[in-house]
């Protein structure tokens, strides 16, 4: 039997995905754990993040600093563009609108019309050239065994995390400011925020932009080592983000980073096992039910720690309840 899925799973703490997931997984609790918005459309903005850095970068030959600016200004319009008409409505609204217009994202860079800019269906390659040309470790092999890298993954992996890091202690001093202040008590109770002077419809319009910004650096962080693909950033994407921000915690900065390392580590090792157990005929499903198998381990280990633990694994119970 080939065990070599378990490092693999557990190499997943410095894989691309991880890293991009646990920034957008962050800027999801700003929207939903801290200000108690319900954003079903993170999706759509790393899409556009992602667009707006990748065409940029590809089709106009721009800079990689000037590609950064088009991709965080792309995610503050498509902020206002949601945010304008809904966050003075209930909160319902938001999650009506954000999930339709993720949609609307996908669909619209997929049509043929716009395709010589979007990549249609098959997306846009390329994005890394400036990135990749910023690379001061030499060229090699880095690591051991399965887990071997050369120089420009370990870049990746180096500046993703530092970006991911510096996020973190920008969110959690943020959250310890009276501006964090406010946005928790909206949360709990927006009325008696409003009663007390404060804008909240500016507040929330501030926090959903915040997080939709960091959602779109994690589309860059993820397309860089890849490639940009329309698919990617469907309502999926955002279920998987909630997944990972309900598992470490929804009201902390580290929950969703925690959340996204265990959540990619216990999906691979999931996949990992039960492609052993099918290749032995231990397990009576064919290859391509294993593909959903491992989503409902995963969701049903996530209905058990909702159960047992509905704060998250780094969250405060008293915290976890949201008025209504």
């Amino acid at each position: 039997m080939d065990w070599n899925f378990i490092p693999l799973a557990f190499g997943q703490i410095v894989s691309p995905l991880t890293i991009g997931y646990a920034l957008a997984a962050l800027g999801l609790a700003v929207h939903f754990g801290f200000t108690g918005l319900l954003n079903f459309g993170q999706a759509g903005f790393m899409a556009v993040g992602g667009y707006f850095f990748a065409i940029t970068t590809v089709k106009f030959d721009w800079p990689l600093w000037a590609a950064l600016i088009a991709c965080v200004v792309g995610a503050v319009l498509f902020a206002l563009l949601l945010g304008i008409p809904t966050l003075r409505l209930r909160a319902d609204y938001l999650s009506i609108v954000t999930i339709a217009a993720a949609e609307i994202v996908r669909y619209t860079v997929k049509t043929p019309a716009i395709s010589k800019f979007t990549g249609g269906s098959d997306g846009i390659n390329g994005a890394s050239r400036d990135f990749y040309a910023l690379n001061p470790i030499p060229e090699g092999q880095y690591g051991f065994g399965v887990l071997t890298y050369n120089n420009n993954q370990l870049w990746s992996i180096i500046v993703g995390w530092a970006v991911v890091a510096i996020a973190a202690v920008l969110v959690w001093q943020l959250m310890r400011s009276p501006w964090g202040r406010v946005i928790k008590g909206i949360r709990e109770d927006e009325d008696a925020v409003r009663s007390l002077g404060k804008n909240v419809t500016w507040y929330k319009m501030q926090s959903l932009i915040l997080g939709g910004v960091l959602a779109a650096i994690a589309t860059v962080l993820i397309i860089i080592p890849t490639s940009l693909q329309p698919d990617n950033y469907g309502t999926q994407t955002t279920f998987f983000l909630y997944t990972i921000v309900l598992l470490g915690g929804a009201t902390t900065v580290l929950g969703p980073i925690l959340g996204s390392v265990i959540f990619w580590i216990v999906l691979n090792l999931a996949d990992g096992v039960l492609t052993i157990l099918v290749n032995n005929h231990l397990l009576p499903i064919t290859s391509i039910q294993q593909g959903p198998i491992r989503f409902i381990i995963v969701g049903i280990a996530l209905m058990i720690l909702v159960i047992f633990r509905p704060q998250g694994i780094l969250g405060k119970k008293r915290e976890a309840h949201f008025s209504e």
